[in-house]
């Protein structure tokens, strides 16, 4: 049975979600998760993953998903940035797995997209650059043994779905750490009104970042009052936080690099100041605005996009979203055991931390 999420536990969140508060509220986007858990030739423990966004669903034409990038701090990766920043697009799957897993899963995305999209890439000139991120899991998972496989982040592609979608020790995010809490993949949604015109604005997170002492919610310093012993080796942060912001709302690649910006300050309600080890690293795509790719699109094109005046609402919805996203992932991860250092990794106890930030 799954743990109350955030406003299920009845946390004071602000913001109005989609039905099912999560990235799949944005129409089309699908999300599929490859779980690995086992135990390696060598004794250590496998627990990582894959998670896989499908920002158009199983659309058989490529089109362009606009796009915006922005790093806070930039200690990890996600391909694909330099032609997003100079052309303002990207063309099919978005994965995010462990910091040692960025090959062989850009490997597979790249195979998933010349396959899901055959008939164009033979008769086109098309290349795949696809967009992988990662965050470190090796205090809990035998990174080095790199176990994620190309048929892993194809079957996370396979099960891409819409609706609602699990969150904590799932996909990327399965050998996580947040907060010195057990951390992983959470999601969150907000809808929004501009000009008599609703539009949903989702979050996704791998959240693998902060220090205890750090955590706030609701804006209750809770991190040094939270009852959890913390696991010796988790004084110090070696993790990173990946954001992927999706809407439906019409805008442009730069306005998308600024709503971009914005996860960072998502991420800072819960207190971290994007550490040195952190990589603090934030996608937001819009499904607006479909049209072929310019390869084989006419000399003029037209956009539609949104007033830049008009981008309040959808700021504050990128924050709130974010912010809701990391205690989701938070709230529903399991206790898992660590390995290097060994102990074990605790799972945020709930209805203490709504005792704590509620009073009651």
């Amino acid at each position: 049975m799954a743990k109350p999420r955030a406003r299920e536990l009845g946390l004071p969140l602000p913001g109005t979600p989609g039905p099912y508060n999560a990235i799949t509220d944005v129409p089309g986007v699908l999300v599929g998760y490859r779980t690995l858990n086992g135990v390696a030739d060598n004794g250590r423990r496998i627990q990582t993953g894959v998670t896989a966004i499908l920002p158009r669903g199983r659309e058989t034409e490529p089109q362009p998903v606009w796009a915006g990038f922005h790093a806070l701090n930039g200690n990890g990766e996600m391909t694909g940035t330099h032609w997003i920043e100079h052309g303002g697009y990207f063309v099919g799957p978005l994965c995010i797995t462990n910091s040692h897993s960025v090959g062989i899963v850009h490997h597979a995305a790249t195979r998933w997209t010349i396959r899901h999209y055959a008939d164009a890439w033979q008769r086109e000139h098309l290349w795949a650059m696809p967009v992988v991120a990662e965050t470190y899991d090796g205090v809990i998972n035998d990174i080095n043994g790199q176990h994620v496989s190309e048929a892993d982040a194809l079957a996370a592609l396979d099960a891409a779905k819409g609706g609602a979608i699990a969150e904590g020790n799932v996909g990327g995010g399965n050998g996580m750490i947040c907060y010195g809490f057990k951390g992983g993949t959470g999601s969150a949604s907000r809808l929004i009104e501009i000009d008599g015109q609703r539009y949903t604005l989702g979050a996704l997170v791998q959240a693998n970042h902060g220090q205890r002492a750090w955590l706030k919610v609701c804006g209750v310093p809770v991190g040094e009052r939270l009852d959890a012993e913390l696991a010796d080796g988790l004084e110090r942060e070696r993790g990173s936080i990946i954001v992927i912001l999706a809407t439906d709302a019409p805008l442009l690649p730069h306005q998308l690099g600024r709503l971009a910006q914005r996860a960072g300050l998502g991420i800072a309600l819960a207190g971290t100041p994007g550490g040195n080890n952190s990589g603090d690293i934030f996608l937001a795509f819009s499904v607006a605005n479909p049209r072929p790719l310019p390869q084989v699109s006419p000399p003029r094109l037209n956009l539609d996009y949104l007033n830049d005046d008009c981008f309040d609402a959808i700021y504050l919805a990128a924050v709130q979203a974010t912010d809701e996203a990391v205690l989701n992932a938070m709230l529903a991860a399991e206790d898992s055991p660590m390995q290097k250092p060994e102990g074990i990794c605790r799972a945020i106890d709930g209805e203490r931390l709504r005792e704590l930030v509620t009073g009651a």
